[in-house]
């Protein structure tokens, strides 16, 4: 028998549970007085925090994590469709309603007779639903930019991926991989020929921004995410210096403590040993 006032069964996979929960948590009488004292803008913060949480479970391959902070996203969501509701706006069903609605509508390759063959095909497809749902709602009119609506608040690098691929949705792009390349080592050099004129910082920051975002339209022409690469990156770095921090530690020693060639050295030995 179950116990009293226990959940029924199956109630853990149901999103009215959540639901409900929310609710109490909001409950102006006897719900939580932090839960209560928040609005869209104090929580924003902490859904952008989750969406980076879920992104590092699934970088670390780490599934009972990812479990985890997916329903801390799936909370958030649930958070800001409760607010919502008390403001008589919108609720989660309208939330639920607008994306199964959009999927549908940005997918007829699948939900009706239209033909998409690959991948790239659907990228700009996509990018041309999102363009007419924006001109429908009175997002872009005439005169408006295809550069309109993306996100500032967006990381610095995510954002400019976005920008370059609204771009090439008007043909303003390198045909070829190879053109990329070669743009990044034409800004490369101009960099370096900025640093060595001993040019004021704001100029030498210039330089160092149009070669990071060369490399970014770089990621996106080999299909890989520029932010992901990154954060893949700085978590390689940090895993090789923690080597080099331990070894050092057997010796008594801190990294510094120890000069630069045994820095490299360490380095190049984290490296050969595949981290």
């Amino acid at each position: 028998m179950p116990k009293e006032n226990s959940p029924p069964q199956g109630a853990s996979r149901s999103i009215n549970t959540l639901l409900e929960v929310m609710t109490r948590l909001r409950d102006p009488a006897t719900g939580c007085p932090w839960d209560r004292a928040q609005d869209f803008h104090t929580i924003a913060p902490y859904t952008i925090e989750e969406a980076y949480e879920v992104a590092d479970a699934i970088s670390r391959g780490d599934m009972d994590a990812l479990v985890d902070e997916l329903g801390d996203l799936l909370f958030q969501v649930v958070f800001h469709a409760q607010m919502a509701s008390e403001a008589e706006a919108f609720d989660f069903g309208d939330v639920v309603t607008a994306i199964v609605e959009k999927m549908v509508r940005r997918h007829p390759h699948v939900f009706a007779s239209k033909s998409i063959n690959d991948a790239d095909q659907q990228s700009l497809s996509w990018e041309a639903h999102k363009a007419a749902e924006r001109k429908k709602h009175g997002m872009e009119n005439e005169g408006d930019s295809l550069l309109d609506h993306v996100p500032e608040s967006l990381p610095a690098v995510k954002r400019g991926q976005k920008l370059q691929q609204r771009a090439a949705t008007a043909g303003f792009d390198w045909p070829t991989t190879a053109g990329v390349m070669a743009k990044i080592e034409e800004e490369l050099a101009e960099l370096c020929q900025t640093v060595e004129t001993g040019a004021a910082a704001e100029r030498v920051e210039a330089e160092l921004g149009d070669l990071m975002f060369s490399c970014i339209n770089l990621a996106r022409h080999l299909k890989i995410d520029a932010e992901m690469a990154l954060r893949s990156a700085n978590t390689k770095f940090e895993r090789r210096f923690r080597f080099m921090e331990h070894k050092l530690a057997s010796d008594g020693r801190s990294a510094a403590e120890a000069d630069l060639d045994v820095l490299e050295a360490l380095w190049e030995e984290a490296k050969s040993n595949g981290l």
